[in-house]
């Protein structure tokens, strides 16, 4: 049986740091993250169905979260004021995303690649308006995991993420007026964000 790099491939998300441009308290690792992206999707997605009616697939949701940024084990972090800097470079670099994302894919035993590749894009042909609900709330809730690291950052005394935390802030509101999952989990899970061990516990 052949061998493939796939899964060691993934595992390097561990070296990948993010925020390259700014100086951070405590470095965040790309596996970090990820793994905080698919808890908060998971969570809005079961917010969703319990509380706003709709039927989303949760744990499709937290797989999701876990490889939306696994491209960047071949890109890098591309940092957000250059990767949003126009329509044409923010274009051009969702190209080179998928093209990396093929590249790991193709890293994937022919028999189940399939199964890999409905995590990473949504199935061709098809026009799912509860996938594209629920895809939007993993997008949500990479700005939440961002914004999280902002609270964290100026609670450890780091002026450094003042700017991103208000711009990302903005954001969240914006998307909250249109994801009322995003909204219950700004105001009831939000708040103890930052807080000493023994304050949670």
């Amino acid at each position: 049986m052949a061998q493939s790099t796939f899964f060691a491939t993934i595992s390097r998300m561990k070296y990948i740091e993010r925020w390259a441009l700014m100086r951070s308290s405590r470095p965040e690792t790309l596996s970090e993250h990820s793994m905080e992206v698919a808890m908060i999707a998971h969570a809005l997605c079961i917010l969703s169905n319990v509380r706003h009616g709709r039927h989303l697939d949760a744990e499709k949701a937290a797989l999701i979260g876990l490889y939306h940024d696994a491209s960047e084990i071949i890109t890098g972090d591309m940092p957000t004021p250059v990767k949003y800097y126009n329509d044409e470079l923010q274009r051009a670099y969702k190209d080179v995303e998928a093209v990396a994302e093929k590249r790991l894919l193709r890293k994937l035993p022919d028999d189940i690649r399939d199964s890999f590749e409905a995590i990473f894009t949504p199935i061709a042909g098809t026009d799912d308006p509860e996938e594209a609900y629920m895809r939007a709330l993993v997008k949500a809730a990479d700005k939440l995991s961002a914004y999280i690291k902002c609270i964290e950052e100026e609670k450890a005394g780091n002026g450094e993420f003042k700017t991103a935390k208000e711009a990302t802030y903005k954001k969240l509101l914006k998307l909250s007026e249109i994801h009322p999952e995003v909204d219950d989990f700004m105001k009831e899970f939000l708040p103890p964000y930052g807080s000493t061990l023994d304050e949670l516990l």
